[in-house]
């Protein structure tokens, strides 16, 4: 009997969800099929019970609905919680109950730290938005004793509520707010940049000050382009940072997290992430 998986989103046509977990399914020898869903804005939760009704395993869950996904959920779990919202639900047969999870942040930490071979510890860093992204990974990257993370977003409310939220949430000083006059006003730079803003979905640059980039940081764009460099990474070769690297791997490796909480079997990523790099080059 084959299980059935899906992502839902609005818009979802571009998601690459189902192309990864094919690949995961194909390499692991797992009876599964999992196809893209449009969510509804309107009935969204409806159509979530409605598919689990059918027997839905798991559903993955995009823009704009990760937050209504937690709501949604009787059994979060905690780094769900943290960030406020949740990418992955899995329900439990013949029950009503809805399992959720949040995989951003260990697929970025995957990333970072396995693949790129970037180490947090001791190290300052940048975050650039107070969005649901970066919710979801700060977490993990306070878990890995940098020391420190700084906040800055445009709106300055948001991004203190979000600190001091972190803060209470997580026990930790490590985490600070600064606005755009006070970067300026910080002499010193940074070991990692990383944005986690919608910025490079409309090739938009992030306005930072020159200091930012004074030790020639390694920079982090959670977006990725088709082809090619972000807005952001474009703008951080050109401040002379001395490693650029895009979401891609990211979005491979919070996948591969899912089906093993889904499956109980963790996929191997390099070779996924290989093919969809290739696939995107030939679109």
């Amino acid at each position: 009997m084959i299980d059935h998986y899906a992502v839902v989103g609005n818009p979802i046509s571009h998601s690459k969800s189902p192309f990864i977990h094919r690949l995961f399914a194909e390499q692991t020898g797992q009876e599964m099929h999992y196809r893209a869903e449009l969510g509804d804005p309107n009935q969204f939760e409806s159509q979530v019970l409605r598919w689990m009704a059918l027997g839905l395993r798991g559903l993955n869950v995009t823009l704009p609905f990760k937050e209504r996904a937690l709501a949604l959920a009787t059994h979060p779990s905690f780094r769900a919680q943290l960030a406020g919202a949740a990418n992955t639900l899995r329900f439990v047969p013949d029950t009503t109950e809805i399992e959720a999870d949040n995989t951003d942040g260990v697929g970025l930490m995957r990333d970072l730290q396995d693949r790129l071979g970037i180490q947090l510890k001791g190290k300052s860093i940048l975050v650039l938005g107070a969005g649901g992204a970066t919710r979801g990974i700060l977490g993990p990257l306070l878990e890995a004793h940098p020391q420190q993370v700084v906040l800055t977003n445009r709106t300055e409310s948001r991004g203190i509520a979000l600190v001091s939220a972190m803060q209470s949430a997580l026990s930790s000083q490590s985490l600070v707010f600064l606005s755009q006059s006070e970067l300026v006003e910080r002499s010193e730079g940074f070991d990692l940049v990383i944005n986690a803003t919608s910025s490079s979905l409309s090739g938009a640059i992030p306005d930072l000050p020159p200091n930012v980039w004074v030790h020639q940081p390694i920079a982090y764009d959670l977006a990725y382009a088709p082809k090619g460099d972000t807005a952001f990474m474009s703008l951080a070769r050109e401040r002379s940072a001395r490693q650029c690297s895009d979401g891609l791997g990211m979005l491979v490796e919070q996948a591969a997290e899912a089906f093993y909480w889904w499956r109980g079997i963790r996929p191997e990523t390099d070779s996924v992430l290989f093919k969809i790099r290739n696939m995107l080059a030939t679109q």
